[in-house]
């Protein structure tokens, strides 16, 4: 059945831009901020700058790699093609897992603003909201992609809000008062999470028209537009409220907002944060189920997975997948805790993807890049070499918690692969 048919390209420039702009504005800004401030003080804007410039360099690479392989896979195979089927598979699986841990964590903190504004218990909201958007997701990707687009301008509405509160007392602090150098790259380790959801476009590459073309611009979009309004908000929550007060704050922006408008503006502000929390998860269920759909079409997950419905043209099999998995680690507790994880996992991501777009421009000189990267000595490219050095400065700023809960995901990561790599081999024989 889903070896007859293939996904639907639907989505236009607009469509993916947006999509990108949504997964981008996601939890990270509505909750981390308030701890990143604790950590660089009124310098937060630094933090966010030299973030926006570790994500940007490694988006670049994005850029070229999408145009060279716009495949559902994604990083799964842009790294595949540049060092092989078991490294591939790795960062595939390190991909996949990102995706679950983030989207069940985001889910409970989707449930938490649920549970305060409705008193609804929180669990069985996280869940409910899980298979809500997997129906959303069966039903199509034309579907999908509008609901979070309509999400994305509720999150901008939002931010915009913050902004503007904060425009009348801009200047009434020193932003370049640093408590610590350290403390500027702590912050900028935490809110890298802010970041992450560019990488979200280019799974979407075999649902988009002309992808060669349009996933490379959507990805600059994207990235432009997010920093533009990070650090505007940076800027803007300091100018509003102490730092310290933020710092101790479980809904920063919320608080900035009921300070400069009143109470209402909390609760208003509470349900622009509701929106934001499900858009992140919507998206990060798309990226998550196409990944898996995008390794499973290459032969390296079983071809059950790669299954599409005649249909609505959707792999709903890969969704079904996902949708299990996430429920199961709907249970993880602390966001802070979880976002370093996360950006553990996505550190390692970023600098094999930065590894592979410079090793392919000497194994494979000869296929079409219609993104190339500028600024380049000879075939060796600029960008990428500073975004790996990026990535490594924010890596060695992760606490000894983190680092160690990475490294075991990572075995068994190493030991997942390892395992079907070898049946694989195993079935070749028996053939």
């Amino acid at each position: 059945m889903g070896e007859e048919f293939t996904l639907k390209r639907e989505l236009g420039l607009l469509e993916i831009t947006l999509s990108g702009v949504g997964s981008i504005l996601g939890a990270g800004i509505y909750v981390l901020i308030g701890k990143a401030a604790g950590l660089s003080g009124n310098a937060l804007w630094l933090s966010f700058l030299f973030a926006a410039i570790a994500a940007g360099l490694t988006a670049i690479s994005y850029m070229e790699l999408s145009s060279m392989f716009p495949k559902a896979g994604a990083e799964y195979e842009y790294v595949r093609n540049a060092f092989g089927e078991f490294l591939g598979l790795l960062i595939g699986l390190l991909v996949v897992f990102v995706e679950i841990i983030s989207s069940s964590t985001v889910a409970l903190g989707f449930a938490g603003y649920f549970e305060v504004l409705f008193h609804t218990p929180a669990i069985p909201s996280a869940i409910a909201l899980i298979l809500l958007f997997t129906l959303i997701l069966f039903v199509g990707i034309k579907q999908s992609a509008r609901a979070a687009i309509l999400m994305t301008f509720i999150e901008i509405i939002g931010l915009l809000v913050i902004i503007s509160i904060g425009l009348p007392e801009m200047g009434s602090v020193d932003y370049l008062e640093v408590q610590s150098l350290s403390g500027i790259f702590e912050a900028s380790a935490l809110v890298f999470f802010a970041f992450l959801g560019f990488e979200e476009i280019v799974k979407l590459s075999q649902e988009t028209k002309d992808p060669h073309r349009t996933t490379p611009r959507a990805l600059m979009i994207a990235i432009a537009t997010t920093i533009l309004l990070y650090i505007l908000v940076a800027l803007a929550v300091v100018s509003v409220l102490d730092w310290r007060v933020l710092s101790t704050s479980s809904a920063p922006l919320a608080e900035v907002a009921s300070v400069a408008l009143g109470s209402n503006a909390f609760v208003i502000l509470s349900l622009i944060a509701l929106f934001s929390t499900a858009n992140t998860v919507l998206l990060m269920q798309i990226g998550g189920s196409r990944i898996l759909y995008g390794m499973a079409e290459s032969g390296s997950l079983p071809s059950l997975i790669s299954w599409v419905h005649p249909g609505t043209r959707t792999p709903w099999v890969s969704i079904l997948v996902f949708t299990s998995l996430s429920i199961m680690f709907v249970f993880i507790g602390d966001i802070a805790i979880v976002a370093n994880l996360t950006n553990f996992m996505v550190f390692i991501i970023f600098i094999t993807i930065n590894l592979s777009l410079i090793w392919l421009r000497y194994s494979k000189p000869d296929i079409e890049r219609p993104f190339r990267i500028p600024f380049n000595i000879g075939r060796f490219p600029l960008s990428p070499l500073f975004g790996i050095l990026c990535a490594l400065l924010l890596f060695a700023h992760l606490s000894l918690e983190v680092i160690v809960y990475g490294f075991i995901l990572l075995l068994v990561g190493v030991v997942a692969v390892f395992i079907r790599l070898k049946s694989q081999g195993n079935s070749r024989q028996v053939k």
